[in-house]
């Protein structure tokens, strides 16, 4: 029987099993923030391979607690946000790899980019034991030695993205139907074999987490920003406003949405400013407006440098025939 599928599932009355076939399984989770979708596949009896492909924002707030279920995620796309019961926030991104026992208890979990994509392994201790200590002679793994060494006080464990993570998972997002069955069991265990041997020393960082109420702040000034979009902020001006250290907010605003909080707003207004040029009959010099540039010219070349493309361009590829106004610009 799956993971997934024990009393109604690891992850909760959230996820539904829509397709099952042979060692395969589809789970779909939709709420009103976007759905996702989780295709699982048994590797061995005990481990579960599983490819995560998320476009929504709040998800896994109903998460089971399972002392002896261990969770190896993957981040390819996007970001991944998990706030623990002591108020604690880690962050997953790109290219990282964290490790975490389902004891360790979770009051909720989000995608700040509201999408995500990446591959999880998941160990029901117990049971993955007994099947994998029989498998080759020379593999040697003792899962509760690993998750005493990399979870230890239920911590989650987190590595960040390096050449030895990509080189283990890469090929997962690429192998070809008839041989994924095998590859997946190569591939679980040297993820295995790669974690035993890693030196947790090496992977300690200073700031790896972050409390509940920097990241209320953070979201918080997100949020007016995006509100405010003909406002440009310095960043003084926001720390005093939301009464945060410049550099905690510097810090914290990067871990939570991965970039500075000047490329992150330069990013959304051109964002913004693209869903106008398709939808809207503004001018180009308003759209600048709307958006925080007084100056058309800088923001076209904001445009392009975000979009690839001017935003006349821009319109004229994205608009249906017939839906652009005479003397817009």
């Amino acid at each position: 029987m799956s993971i997934l599928s024990k009393d109604k599932g690891i992850y909760g009355p959230e996820v539904e099993m829509i397709k099952r076939d042979n060692d395969c399984m589809i789970y779909k989770m939709k709420n009103h923030d976007g759905e996702g979708v989780m295709t699982s596949y048994q590797v061995f009896p005990g481990i579960e391979l599983i490819y995560n492909d998320f476009h929504m924002g709040n998800c896994f707030h109903n998460k089971q607690p399972h002392a002896d279920i261990m969770e190896i995620n993957h981040c390819r796309l996007g970001r991944f946000e998990c706030e623990f019961l002591n108020g604690d926030y880690v962050y997953l991104e790109e290219g990282d790899l964290a490790v975490n026992m389902l004891s360790n208890r979770t009051a909720k979990s989000c995608f700040p980019l509201e999408h995500y994509h990446g591959v999880s392994v998941v160990i029901c201790l117990d049971e993955a034991e007994r099947s994998i200590s029989c498998v080759l002679e020379d593999i040697s793994i003792n899962l509760y030695s690993l998750r005493d060494k990399l979870c230890h006080k239920d911590r989650c464990f987190i590595m960040r993205a390096k050449n030895s993570i990509e080189h283990i998972f890469f090929e997962l997002y690429t192998v070809p139907d008839e041989v994924k069955r095998g590859y997946f069991k190569l591939k679980v265990l040297e993820l295995l074999l790669f974690l035993s041997v890693v030196d947790i020393a090496e992977q300690r960082e200073e700031r790896q987490y972050f409390h509940k109420s920097q990241v209320d702040i953070i979201k918080e000034i997100k949020e007016y920003m995006t509100e405010n979009l003909e406002q440009h902020n310095t960043l003084e001006e926001l720390s005093n406003r939301f009464k945060i250290p410049i550099t905690a907010m510097k810090l914290c605003f990067k871990a939570v949405y991965g970039t500075s909080v000047y490329a992150y707003m330069r990013s959304y207004r051109m964002q913004a400013a693209a869903v106008m040029l398709r939808q809207g009959n503004d001018s180009v010099a308003a759209i600048a407006g709307r958006v925080g540039y007084n100056n058309s010219s800088k923001f076209a070349s904001a445009f392009k440098d975000i979009v690839g493309m001017s935003p006349l361009e821009y319109r004229k590829t994205n608009r249906p025939n017939g839906l652009l106004s005479d003397g817009l610009e």
